[in-house]
C-alpha cells in the first residue's frame, strides 16, 4: 500500500498506545517473546511498536526493505498469514539476512489492513524456540489484528480533521486571511485554492493574506499548488500577501525559481502585512 498513508511514524500514537497493551495479551496466549506491528511503506518495512517479554528481539524503528522481510510472506499469501515451526531451516526464510541476524524459529504473522481492506502493514510474534501455531492462534491474531485496523482508522481520521480544514478569517471588508496547516496534497489543495476562490468572489476580497508559519514542506520544495493559488487570485485582482516566513523556511526556499517569480509580497507577521495594507489593530482601553 506504498503512498496511501501521509502520517509520520509518530502520528499513530493510538495504534501504538494500544497496541502495546495487546501485545502482553498475545505473548501470554501464544507463549511468545516478541510481538510487534509494521507499517508497510513505499520501499521498506518499519517495526511501528514492539514488545519483547524477555530478549530483545525486535526493536521499534527497525527499517529494512521488503525482500528482506518475513512481511512480504505475510502479505503475499492467499491468507494473509504464514507461519512457521523453525525460520532457520523452512525453504522460505532460512537464508534470509534477518534470520541469521536475529536468531529465531518459531514466527507467526498476519496482514494488518485498515477499516477499507488496504494493507497497512502486519502484525507478527516470534520466538527464539521453535513454535508450532495451529489454525486458532492464526485466527486468533487475525482477531488481534482487526482491533488494531480500528485505531490506524482512528489515528487517519484525527489527522485528516486536523488538515482538512480551511480556516478562512475575516479581518475586516475587503481584507481575509488563510492559515495553512500542515501538508497540502492534491486533495487539500483542490479544497483550498476551492474556498479561497470562491470566498474571494462571494465578499469582495481585495486584499488575502496566507499565513504559512503552520505548513509542513514536504521534500524541501514549496507547494505548486499553494503557487497556482496565488496566481489565481492575483488574475482575479486580488493581492495576495504572504506571511510566516521562517528563517529555516526562507533558507530552503532561496533558490525557488517559481516562489520568486511570483513577485508577491511576504512579510514576516500578521501585524506587518496589515500595516503594509494601511490597516492597523487599535487596542481600546477597558
Amino acid at each position: 500500500m506504498p503512498g496511501e498513508y501521509n502520517l509520520e511514524l509518530s502520528d499513530f500514537d493510538s495504534l501504538k498506545t494500544v497496541s502495546k497493551k495487546i501485545f502482553k495479551i498475545i505473548s501470554k496466549q501464544l507463549n511468545v517473546n516478541t510481538a510487534y506491528v509494521t507499517k508497510r511503506g513505499d520501499q521498506s518495512t518499519t517495526i511501528l511498536s514492539s514488545y519483547n517479554d524477555d530478549e530483545v528481539i525486535i526493536p521499534e524503528g527497525y527499517e529494512v526493505e521488503h525482500s528482506g522481510t518475513y512481511c512480504q510472506y505475510v502479505i503475499s499469501n492467499e491468507d494473509n498469514a504464514m507461519t512457521t515451526t523453525d525460520l532457520t531451516t523452512d525453504e522460505l526464510t532460512r537464508e534470509m539476512e534477518a534470520t541469521s541476524q536475529l536468531n529465531v524459529k518459531g514466527f507467526l504473522g498476519v496482514t494488518l489492513n485498515d477499516t477499507h481492506g488496504k494493507v497497512f502493514g502486519t502484525l507478527c510474534v516470534m520466538d527464539e524456540e521453535e513454535k508450532e501455531f495451529d489454525g486458532e492462534d492464526i485466527d486468533f491474531l487475525k482477531s488481534m489484528a482487526g482491533v488494531l485496523s480500528h485505531l490506524i482508522e482512528l489515528d487517519e481520521t484525527k489527522y485528516n480533521m486536523a488538515l482538512l480544514n480551511v480556516p478562512i478569517i475575516p479581518i475586516t471588508e475587503g481584507i481575509a486571511v488563510l492559515s495553512v496547516q500542515g501538508i497540502i496534497d492534491q486533495h487539500r489543495s483542490d479544497k483550498i485554492t476551492s474556498d479561497v476562490l470562491t470566498y474571494t468572489t462571494e465578499q469582495e476580497t481585495e486584499y488575502f493574506v496566507i499565513d504559512v508559519s503552520g505548513l509542513i514542506v514536504v521534500d524541501g520544495n514549496f507547494p505548486q499548488e499553494l503557487i497556482n493559488m496565488v496566481k489565481s487570485l492575483e488574475i482575479m485582482g486580488v493581492e495576495p500577501i504572504i506571511t510566516g516566513i521562517t528563517p529555516h523556511f526562507a533558507k530552503h526556499e532561496a533558490d525557488n525559481v517559481q516562489l520568486l517569480q511570483l513577485n508577491v509580497k511576504t512579510v514576516n507577521s500578521l501585524q506587518s502585512a496589515l500595516e503594509y495594507i494601511g490597516f492597523s489593530l487599535v487596542e481600546h482601553d477597558a
